[in-house]
């Protein structure tokens, strides 16, 4: 143990728990001081819209703060089911299982819909909770190259219909996306079942945020699954599987992560629900968060500063160095702006980043004083 974290700390990789006083909205409390927050996934404001906020105080009036149980003991209650409903209707699919975390249902979504005689094939850069979930596979996994189309036809053609593909519809690091319109049809193709992770694109892409394959022109029902979460857009905690009702009643039988855990908090399904009431009608967030990414590429432009290619609110900003990274994440603390560094494993060696994630709270002299400040220090 001495020894991985000494190597750690010499290469810029040893990672320290900070705590902030509050996370609110635009801003970060910490050692009594407020700060610009460049870092959260809240990107539509809901995480403290007042609306969210009373129909969690109602919920847990209502029905108390925890569930007492996995939802096929007792946890499943009234107040998850009419999330499950709402999220059917949203999203158009048949039904919805919720799960403690992003994570937990990605890796029974991965998991469970695998054979033991098919080949998880992953994007390069899928999430670790979908890359630990390949490890454990009885099958075996292989990765294609990020976004690219013809290294996974390789993989196909090599195992026939034998295969399954994960992908993400926004990847956390690089904020880029894959071209789903011709994904489908390459699975369709090759007869492989498609498992999207659209964590990062619920509520942001779409018509009323219904997520990457709406704003693709597609239906969510084109892959066999489609996990999502509540801490991103939403603004909540906790995530879930969005499916058909056949594959939902076979999950139900063999995901241990749904059928193991505490269900969620039915006060945090009451707050969810209303979260996503919001995200569908209130386009403004959307169109906000619009008008600062776009922004935010222009004055990385004027300013001269690289971002990787992003449409999305995840706008990196290589830095390459660890300790560099490191360095220029605190001295933007120092003034005033948090914005933290990341650093391998979570991302290819050599390529430390400072990950701009951009929120409708945002304004505009917010984002022009991020990129002064850059400019200064860089």
């Amino acid at each position: 143990m001495q020894q991985l974290l000494t190597e750690r700390e010499q290469a810029g990789l040893l990672r320290r728990l900070k705590t902030a006083q509050q996370v609110s909205g635009r801003f970060i409390r910490d050692q009594n001081r407020e700060l610009l927050n460049f870092s959260g996934n809240d990107y539509l404001g809901l995480a403290t819209a007042p609306e969210v906020v009373a129909a969690l105080q109602q919920g847990a009036a209502d029905y108390g703060v925890g569930s007492s149980g996995s939802p096929l003991v007792c946890g499943q209650q009234a107040p998850h089911q009419a999330l499950c409903d709402e999220i059917c209707d949203w999203l158009n699919v048949e039904a919805v299982l919720l799960f403690s975390s992003g994570f937990a249902a990605n890796q029974a979504m991965l998991l469970g819909l695998a054979g033991a005689d098919e080949t998880l094939l992953l994007d390069k850069l899928s999430h670790a909770s979908m890359i630990d979930a390949a490890l454990q596979h009885q099958g075996g996994y292989q990765r294609f190259l990020h976004n690219d189309l013809g290294s996974l036809q390789k993989l196909l053609q090599k195992h026939g219909n034998k295969a399954v593909v994960a992908t993400e519809g926004v990847f956390s690091m690089d904020g880029d996306s894959p071209d789903l319109r011709q994904l489908t049809l390459l699975c369709q193709q090759y007869q492989a079942p498609l498992l999207l992770d659209d964590a990062h694109g619920l509520g942001v892409s779409g018509p009323e945020g219904a997520g990457s394959f709406a704003a693709a022109g597609l239906a969510t029902r084109s892959s066999q699954c489609l996990m999502a979460n509540f801490g991103k857009a939403l603004g909540g905690q906790g995530g879930f599987l969005a499916t058909s009702s056949f594959v939902a009643d076979y999950l139900t039988q063999s995901a241990r992560h749904f059928i193991y855990s505490t269900a969620l908090s039915p006060a945090l399904a009451v707050a969810m629900r209303q979260s996503i009431q919001l995200c569908r009608s209130q386009q403004w967030r959307r169109d906000k968060l619009i008008d600062n990414i776009q922004y935010c590429r222009e004055l990385a432009a004027q300013f001269e500063l690289k971002l990787l290619p992003s449409t999305s609110a995840i706008q990196p900003l290589l830095i390459g160095d660890n300790h560099k990274a490191m360095r220029v994440s605190q001295q933007l603390a120092e003034k005033g702006i948090w914005l933290s560094a990341i650093r391998s494993p979570t991302v290819p060696m050599h390529q430390a980043r400072l990950r701009i994630t951009l929120s409708a709270l945002q304004q505009k002299e917010d984002l022009k004083l991020l990129f002064i400040t850059l400019k200064e220090l860089l």
